[in-house]
């Protein structure tokens, strides 16, 4: 396949990510569940994000519209204080991580996320927020891998970081086997702008 081939659709969402810091002191926590559990399928740390909106595949000429609102709704905000707490399954097959910290303005961000996209002419499923930062997948068949590691993880509580910036992130989502790698398309400092009235 010729490199320059560029893709037609991009899986996208929008994001916030956790600093080196924190990402390295829940790795540490996760490290005999690394060694225990080698079949889990993890997720590269330099991966891990929590989601705001989930936009799916779009069209690659889409994307630029969501540049000029989500600039400006992360110009005017400023960052919020967040941290890494305990863990959970979704399925009994997903191992998260919890989200602690400024929730109601990570909801209100979000709320506002999502608007900025709708704004564009952007359908996409609205789900509710569920804060979290996915680790890891069981294979399937597996219903206990994830469960216990969540066990390990319930009394882990990081420390806070600031949230200082607004991820727009795209994968060129292929059916590969392989795992998804995310890039960032475009990131955008909150608070660099002048905010009205706060």
């Amino acid at each position: 396949m010729n490199d320059q081939t560029q893709p037609l659709s991009v899986r996208v969402f929008i994001a916030l990510a956790p600093p080196d810091h924190a990402k390295e002191e829940l790795a540490r926590q996760l490290r005999p569940a690394y060694e225990a559990f080698p079949h889990m399928r993890w997720n590269r740390i330099e991966d891990w994000h929590i989601t705001l909106a989930f936009l799916g595949e779009l069209p690659v000429e889409t994307v630029p519209l969501l540049r000029p609102p989500l600039a400006a709704l992360a110009a005017g905000d400023r960052p919020l204080s967040l941290a890494l707490r305990g863990g959970g399954t979704f399925d009994d097959r997903v191992l998260w991580s919890g989200i602690d910290g400024d929730l109601d303005e990570l909801h209100r961000l979000a709320a506002d996320v999502r608007n900025a996209v709708k704004s564009c002419g952007i359908v996409f499923e609205d789900r509710p927020l569920r804060p979290h930062l996915t680790l890891a997948r069981a294979r399937r068949g597996d219903r206990s891998s994830a469960g216990e590691i969540a066990q390990g993880l319930a009394e882990f509580a990081g420390r806070r970081w600031a949230a200082e910036r607004l991820h727009l992130v795209g994968s060129n989502f292929g059916r590969s086997p392989g795992p998804i790698h995310y890039r960032d398309i475009e990131a955008w400092t909150f608070g660099n702008g002048n905010s009205p009235g706060s």
